[in-house]
């Protein structure tokens, strides 16, 4: 991404250099370009790794090319399927000289963690068997490999990592032989496992196909881009499909492996990617590992320990964070699409297309969303669409200096749970269509400018003593219980089953106006002049088109002129009452909601309710997402 910078930097200083003139010039640049540029490493499946990775000499394998980049290199990775782990043994030496791993334009480059596998036997009627020698899968067999870890319930049974994959498309994983062998069975779709002494068998019914003259793929590997070393920084990785991983359940407290992720780095981005089918985790911005890797969900420290013992290991901006996840589609992830305990800080998650995420059902535990952060320090999760997933947005413990802003999320389980935070974090023009909306056990959260056309949802108090931090740091200012109150409710739009009433007599007091409260919606009474609309129905529906999505809603000019709006700032919201601390941006600027969903500036003297400055009286059309 860099050296096309520069080039468009030289261009438009108007730099233009007549070589043939300055021959002295041309040699100057001539050693100084490795230097400044690095050389880019061709991989192609057509390739050796005996090459020297020119455009006519390509490597073949990934892996090979990442063996030998440097500081400033780039990986150029050609249309094909290669089936391996790339396990990157170094990093870039700054943002400004990455080492760059890219799909070559207009090419489609596809790593996957899984194997083709062919010699299926009939057993009777739709079931098949393959028999598959231990040896296959080297160290690791996802087979044998139990779903296990903190906050994971089983649900009386096995769950394994492996899977099994029908032209692109898994398969269920049976709870016992019998289920695939039965007569009609539960599904036409279902497969089990058993590893023996030297061998691995596989059942499995293929909805009426023959696997033999399709393509069935299994699981083979634990993860696809992924070092196995931490402090492995500026790495980029753009524009491949990452498919089929056999990830481990990665709860907060244990190394979080997905199936790409930076291990504990700094500085990854990770853009223009289709990230799919992961046992349980998509993009992991996590934990390291250490000897303590699930042994914390009965203890009594818990989390706690786990935070402690991280910034001993260097839990700081300096060594971990600050990366950028953007404009991927993540999709058929059991556990998370994007998953980060402690290692998101300082990150942008934007642009990103996240759907179908524990949509199935398969595993149970308390990790489970579209994006789940602990500890979401000064990121930014905006413009994402998030839909088809069993919660949207989980942000749990510590989201201080977060900023979510700009996404559309619908059809989930719940839109976004803010769990035990003490904030300050902003959550502004949104729009949440689902039917649970926002539920919220936290304090020190403002929502400002959103619609929410579902229920919000106020927990009880919580006694857990959780952590606040000091102003834009990993370092702990002090522990405090989860009363309720302490948020800040203005310029939303709120249809259907809200009820703000339970702010009435909390302990802590919440500041509350502008608001519009529509179609059975109540209002707290701490809030002087909301306008409240009954029987008004707006009528939110979101229609997909091929360009992408648009919102249909019924708006009413009379909220403008019922009450006058104040532009929202750091200074209206305040500082929150457990941290202490002013509602800033991520760069430490101070909130000022100057401009809506679109970017386009707000009313400084009367702003609009809901995320749209400019709508009409009645029947409204938004165009809010538009596909990558």
């Amino acid at each position: 991404m860099h050296n096309r910078r520069n080039e468009k930097q030289y261009k438009q200083k108007g730099m233009s250099i007549k070589m043939s003139a300055m021959p002295g010039i041309c040699l100057l640049l001539a050693m100084l370009a490795p230097a400044a540029y690095g050389k880019t490493l061709h991989v192609s499946v057509k390739g050796n790794d005996a090459n020297p990775g020119t455009p006519e000499l390509p490597l073949r394998t990934i892996q090979h090319a990442a063996e030998l980049a440097r500081a400033g290199d780039t990986v150029m990775v050609h249309e094909g399927i290669y089936r391996e782990y790339v396990n990157p043994p170094r990093g870039g030496a700054s943002d400004a000289k990455r080492i760059v791993y890219e799909a070559a334009p207009g090419e489609k480059a596809v790593i996957k963690g899984s194997e083709l596998i062919k010699g299926w036997t009939r057993v009777k009627n739709e079931v098949w068997r393959v028999k598959i020698p231990n040896s296959f899968f080297g160290g690791f067999n996802p087979y044998k490999d139990l779903i296990h870890g903190d906050w994971f319930d089983r649900r009386g049974r096995d769950h394994h990592s492996g899977a099994v994959y029908l032209n692109g498309d898994w398969l269920t994983e049976a709870a016992a032989l019998d289920e695939v062998l039965a007569p009609g069975g539960k599904s036409d779709s279902l497969w089990f496992g058993r590893v023996d002494g030297d061998s691995t068998t596989i059942w499995a019914r293929f909805g009426g196909a023959d696997p033999n003259r399709q393509t069935v793929e299994i699981n083979v590997r634990r993860t696809v881009f992924y070092p196995e070393k931490t402090g492995i920084d500026y790495i980029t990785v753009r524009g491949f499909t990452l498919e089929d991983a056999a990830t481990p359940w990665a709860p907060p407290t244990a190394q979080q492996i997905g199936l790409i992720g930076p291990n504990w780095s700094k500085g990854w981005v990770i853009e223009d990617n289709v990230v799919r089918y992961s046992m349980c985790s998509g993009i992991s911005l996590g934990k390291y590992g250490d000897r303590w890797d699930n042994t914390s969900a009965n203890s009594a420290g818990g989390y706690v320990e786990t935070v402690q013992r991280a910034l001993k290991d260097g839990w700081t901006p300096e060594q971990v964070g600050h990366h950028v996840v953007k404009n991927n589609l993540i999709a058929h992830c059991e556990q998370a699409g994007i998953v980060g305990s402690l290692g998101a800080i300082f990150s942008t998650v934007s642009g990103n297309t996240i759907h179908d995420i524990c949509s199935r059902r398969w595993l149970a535990g308390a990790e489970q969303a579209g994006i789940k952060f602990h500890a979401a320090v000064d990121v930014s999760i905006t413009g994402n669409h998030i839909y088809r997933t069993c919660l949207g947005i989980w942000l749990d413990w510590m989201a201080q200096g977060t900023y979510v802003s700009g996404n559309l999320l619908n059809d989930n389980g719940g839109d976004m749970f803010v769990e035990v935070d003490h904030g300050p974090f902003t959550v502004v023009n949104n729009l949440f269509l689902s039917r649970a909306t926002v539920t919220i056990r936290s304090q020190g959260g403002a929502y400002l400018h959103n619609l929410f056309a579902g229920a919000v949802r106020v927990m009880s108090y919580d006694a857990r003593q959780t952590p606040f931090l000091k102003r834009h740091s990993t370092g702990i200012a002090g522990f405090h219980d989860n009363p309720l109150g302490d948020n800040c409710f203005y310029n939303n739009i709120f249809s259907g089953h809200t009820d703000l009433r339970i702010y009435d007599t909390v302990a802590l007091s919440s500041k509350m106006d502008g608001n519009v409260f529509l179609h059975g919606a109540r209002p707290s009474d701490k809030e002087a002049r909301p306008v409240v609309g009954q029987n008004f129905d707006p009528g939110i529906r979101l229609i997909k088109s091929q360009e992408g999505f648009a919102l249909q809603a019924r708006f009413d000019k009379g909220w403008m002129s019922g009450q006058k709006r104040k532009l929202v700032t750091a200074a209206l919201l305040g500082k929150t009452v457990i941290s202490g601390l002013p509602y800033e941006a991520p760069d430490g600027q101070p909130i000022r909601i100057d401009t809506d969903y679109y970017g386009k500036p707000r009313n400084k003297d009367n702003p609009a309710p809901g995320p749209f400055e400019d709508f009409r009286a009645g029947e409204n059309l938004f165009d809010v997402y538009r596909k990558k």
